[in-house]
């Protein structure tokens, strides 16, 4: 079969702190940080940035949605055009546009992983291990599966070798599990709200949000801490060993993502049967390695930020070799379609994003059109059966394109 060559590479942005008054500010999309006022998301939430008060109350008073949401567009010689959406925002698309464009064009659209190889290697030298240039990669990555879907007239995960389980299973994250519940979801994951400098009395806080949300839920129902990188270990085994009377499923992120003796010793310090998760904010395949090393139950990629669908099929198997499962941190379409094909992603995260998680808003809402949500708590194959990731840009959203080249 002849395959088109990619001829061209676009960069969009919309939202963050660069973009006009109004243009996408506050509306969620990729960055789905970037909410208006009074959403549970921002509501005194734990954070690295807690311990000063100036920025205990909202995340977003320290700039956690500064980024903005960056599409990246690439086009096929025959006019097939696949995207993707992540965080980057305007500088996101100087990465795409000035610098990874001559590692893109030209290529055949099934040199996926030769672009993949170059565009790591290419800006290794200011990428560090992860961040923004990371999730610009990841979000060309994933463009470039989609268009290679799109030109094939394939879901993407049948490019990755088709399903190992009929339907998806979600858990949702928000500040309301009982709703999750409702709405069919096997668990529910809450941010943690207190930190070490909160000290015995912040422990108790928390422990206390479970224990409501165990009776409110019944015993059976999945229940876990979102701790943000907010904790020492310390903290977190007190904390882990706090909420283990309302069986608490797992505690997650509780350390910085580089702090591995950490993560290591906070697993053998948990309650027997409670898990340890992390994940989310590590940003290359080596940093995985040395994590799965560390014993973690559950490891937690996202695949806007981790390299892409190339680099968490990579996660994956390391995470498979050790019998360890691999959840990516909700990202939508671009996690079901990997974790469909996956025989150590028992289940997936739902990040519900509407304010008070009374309803299912799609997560990406309103960038994306035809984002699948739960039904039931369930999303089955037969969902994804359309070509590349299934859906399409809102053209209601007003994007920038602020450089070319």
């Amino acid at each position: 079969m002849s395959l088109p060559n990619i001829k061209a590479v676009r960069a969009f942005f919309m939202g963050g702190a660069t973009a006009d008054k109004g243009k996408g500010k506050g509306k969620g999309g990729a960055d789905y940080h970037d909410q208006g006022s009074k959403h549970w998301i921002d509501d005194h939430i734990a954070t690295p940035m807690s311990k000063y008060k100036a920025y205990e109350q909202s995340r977003q008073s320290f700039g956690i949605n500064v980024l903005g949401t960056l599409v990246v567009e690439v086009e096929a010689d025959n006019g097939v055009k696949g995207f993707a959406v992540s965080t980057g925002g305007e500088m996101g698309c100087f990465i795409v546009e000035k610098h990874l464009n001559r590692f893109i064009e030209g290529k055949s659209v099934s040199d996926i992983k030769l672009i993949h190889d170059q565009m790591i290697g290419g800006t290794m030298y200011y990428a560090g291990s992860g961040g923004l240039v990371m999730n610009t990669i990841s979000c060309v990555d994933l463009a470039l599966w989609d268009l290679f879907g799109k030109v094939v007239g394939l879901p993407v995960y049948r490019l990755l070798g088709g399903a190992v389980r009929d339907e998806l299973q979600f858990y949702a994250t928000g500040a309301r599990p009982d709703l999750a519940k409702g709405f069919g979801f096997i668990g529910g994951k809450m941010p943690t709200h207190w930190g070490p400098h909160d000290g015995d009395a912040g422990i108790r806080k928390d422990a206390a949000m479970v224990a409501d949300m165990r009776e409110k839920c019944g015993p059976d129902f999945w229940l876990m801490l979102d701790c943000w990188m907010s904790q020492d270990v310390n903290y977190a085994t007190k904390l882990a060993h706090a909420c283990a009377p309302y069986n608490l499923k797992w505690i997650e992120e509780c350390l910085p993502p580089q702090q591995y003796a950490g993560y290591a010793e906070l697993k053998r310090s948990v309650p027997p049967g409670m898990l340890v998760t992390t994940g989310e904010h590590h940003g290359t395949l080596q940093s995985f390695q040395t994590l799965s090393e560390t014993g973690v139950d559950i490891m937690q990629p996202d695949v806007g930020w981790c390299g892409g669908l190339t680099t968490l099929v990579e996660i994956a198997a390391i995470a498979k070799a050790r019998g360890q499962l691999v959840v990516p941190h909700g990202s939508s379409v671009y996690s079901h379609h990997a974790v469909i094909t996956f025989t150590n992603s028992p289940f997936s995260e739902f990040l519900m994003t509407s304010p008070d998680c009374a309803t299912l808003r799609p997560q990406f809402d309103p960038i994306l059109v035809g984002e699948p949500v739960p039904e039931g708590g369930r999303i089955h194959k037969s969902v994804l059966d359309k070509p590349g990731f299934g859906v399409e840009l809102n053209p209601a959203c007003e994007m920038k394109r602020p450089y070319t080249h």
